[in-house]
């Protein structure tokens, strides 16, 4: 019999995300999972790259900042509401929120979060303070 995955996001969150974000699991399938992200206000991640995992990231309140950097290359993209980006493994990234709201976003990682071990630590752009 086929079932049908359904839920609601849940009030507190599940866990903290080696960036330091608080995060709340969503669902998901054998190609990839996805996670409701907060970031308090005012809050500076810390920055990490993912070893295996890519990720959609899709911004649904507040407003801040990402810094990315692969390649030598880097970029720092403005997070507003309706803002999409993708990191893809081996990319460094972190992320700030403004100080006046926190900065919530769902991300959808393919495959699937494996656990922990996939983040490991990197030198960022700004001092994190979570």
């Amino acid at each position: 019999m086929k079932t049908f995955a359904t839920m609601t996001l849940p009030d507190g969150h599940d866990a903290i995300a080696p960036d330091g974000s608080e995060v709340r699991v969503l669902l998901s399938l054998k190609g990839g999972s996805m996670a409701h992200f907060r970031l308090p206000a005012g809050q500076v991640s810390r920055a990490v790259r993912h070893r295996t995992v890519e990720e959609i990231w899709f911004v649904l309140s507040g407003r801040g900042e990402m810094w990315r950097s692969a390649g030598g290359q880097d970029q720092i993209t403005v997070l507003a509401p309706g803002t999409s980006l993708t990191i893809e493994a081996g990319t460094c990234f972190q992320f700030r929120s403004a100080a006046d709201e926190p900065l919530a976003a769902v991300a959808v990682s393919m495959p699937p979060w494996p656990g922990a071990g996939e983040a490991e630590y990197v030198e960022g752009r700004w001092k994190p303070s979570v």
